[in-house]
């Protein structure tokens, strides 16, 4: 009987930094204009253009309002109960009285959220010496999340937020024009309390660094 060999750190860690896979496609609505394709972070596009936009002059108002996440720092944010890469069903409630860190991110197995998770798991011992915890939110089922931390030996829960209904409540923002989903991360300190709000979709490994600033200094 062949012997099962369990994948080394090494084997992950040479996974994550694989330049050669396949990037994961993101669904886009179906319209009536021709498509563009564009990859971000290796996440595949499918970005509506009409054939007359050479001649299209963008209106643009002064006074058009910006939209803002409706979870900002101060506040707190709703609660929501997920199922985790084991098909466990986990509530925010569960981590009040010690800090945590709730990161959204758009797809498993994109290089960038890859990018993102691995970082996450490296400075994951000083996560633990702050006392905080992590938990990444996608619109991933939870099949997906276990193969996804599987791979990468993710020491933390990933929570499938099918629909994107914890994401709409939060009010993370999409990008490009709503296209790309967005990828904000959030501290909350031990009374459930918002301290840090982080958006920043193309340097995905710099959410890392600021939320340890945040923590060290809690």
């Amino acid at each position: 009987m062949a012997s099962l060999v369990k994948p080394s750190l090494s084997s992950s860690l040479a996974a994550c930094n694989a330049t050669t896979q396949t990037p994961k496609q993101y669904p886009s609505a179906n319209n009536p204009f021709k498509s563009s394709q564009s990859h971000f972070h290796g996440l595949k596009l499918s970005l509506s253009i009409p054939s007359s936009f050479s001649s299209f002059t963008p209106l643009v108002s002064k006074t058009s309002p910006i939209v803002s996440a409706k979870v900002n720092k101060g506040s707190v944010p709703p609660s929501f109960t997920l199922k985790d890469q084991d098909g466990k069903t986990v509530s925010l409630s569960k981590f009040k009285g010690k800090p945590l860190v709730v990161y959204f991110y758009p797809a498993d197995e994109t290089p960038g959220c890859t990018k993102q998770a691995c970082a996450f798991r490296d400075s994951y011992e000083k996560f633990k010496k702050a006392g905080a915890q992590v938990i990444g939110i996608s619109g991933d089922d939870a099949e997906s999340h276990k193969a996804f931390a599987k791979k990468y030996r993710l020491p933390f829960t990933l929570l499938s937020d099918e629909g994107n209904k914890v994401r709409k409540e939060w009010g993370v923002p999409s990008d490009l024009f709503g296209t790309l989903p967005g990828r904000q991360t959030y501290v909350l300190d031990k009374n459930g309390v918002v301290q840090l709000v982080y958006n920043n979709q193309f340097q995905p490994e710099k959410h890392i660094d600021e939320t340890l600033k945040l923590l060290q200094s809690l």
